[in-house]
């Protein structure tokens, strides 16, 4: 496992909650997540395991065929501790600037605050047709919205997603998938895992929820997938769960020689109830 503690360390510029360092690696940038503290005064509540999800969920991302952004789960020493990392690589350079979905929202619809209500990011995205390719961008957003199920990512909001730009050419694409710290439970720690029973794991698997919303409600990821009343979403079944290899998914987790047995088995039968259910609707469309 590389050791990133005597890398280079440049000043962070990187926004988001968990803690992060600004590191070279064989002379690229790199963002790294730690694993966060306790965050509530007298409450056991943190992101301990989030270096876990972001490595895990970028690569599920890969594996289906993504463009992602590189991860690696590394070991930084702090203060003769040594912690579990995961460095993401920039794919941001001179000449490919990002645009997250956030301020393509600010500056379209003046007389309304665009949130995470799905008709207003589609909205968004009309409005933005000068700029992007409307049609490939709502294919990649409900593909992205389906990879996203499956890993559980509660957290994908309009600051973690976007475009880039490439200033040579003026033209302007569906940005790799980076930021995946939220999937897979990373406030359960190994302790608590172990306490989970059926019925339990049965409801994390499917009683959890997306940042997008629908009439003003957060969309239940495994609900809104079985009542199939969204075309673009079912069509985006369609187009990917043959990429979706459950034996390779598996396989990778299995081979984290870093991550507990206890949290790979955790994390294979959340996908694995996940994948059920999707394969359910891929089958009936």
């Amino acid at each position: 496992m590389i050791d990133f503690t005597e890398c280079i360390e440049e000043f962070n510029n990187y926004k988001g909650s968990e803690k992060k360092k600004t590191l070279i690696y064989n002379d690229k940038k790199y963002l790294v997540k730690f694993p966060d503290p306790v965050r509530e005064k007298n409450k056991n509540i943190s992101y301990i395991n989030n270096a876990f999800s972001e490595y895990v969920g970028s690569n599920i991302f890969k594996m289906i065929g993504f463009k992602t952004q590189n991860t690696i789960l590394g070991k930084y020493q702090y203060k003769g501790k040594q912690k579990i990392v995961c460095a993401c690589e920039d794919f941001t350079d001179k000449n490919q600037v990002l645009y997250e979905f956030e301020n393509l929202a600010l500056s379209s619809n003046p007389d309304k605050k665009i949130e995470t209500e799905i008709n207003d990011i589609m909205g968004v995205l009309e409005e933005s047709k000068k700029m992007i390719d409307v049609i490939e961008t709502r294919e990649k957003f409900w593909e992205m919205f389906i990879v996203d199920s499956l890993i559980g990512n509660t957290d994908r909001h309009n600051g973690n997603w976007g475009f880039l730009l490439n200033k040579n050419t003026g033209k302007t694409s569906f940005s790799p998938i980076y930021d995946c710290g939220s999937c897979f439970n990373p406030m359960y720690e190994d302790e608590r895992i172990q306490k989970i029973d059926d019925v339990e794991l049965k409801n994390l698997a499917i009683n959890y929820y997306s940042c997008l919303k629908e009439n003003g409600k957060k969309i239940n990821y495994m609900s809104y997938i079985k009542q199939m009343s969204n075309k673009e979403c079912n069509e985006a079944i369609g187009r990917i769960f043959n990429q979706i290899k459950i034996d390779e998914i598996e396989s990778f987790v299995d081979g984290i020689e870093v991550m507990s047995k206890l949290r790979k088995d955790f994390y294979k039968k959340l996908i694995g109830q996940r994948y059920e259910i999707i394969k359910m609707v891929y089958n009936k469309i």
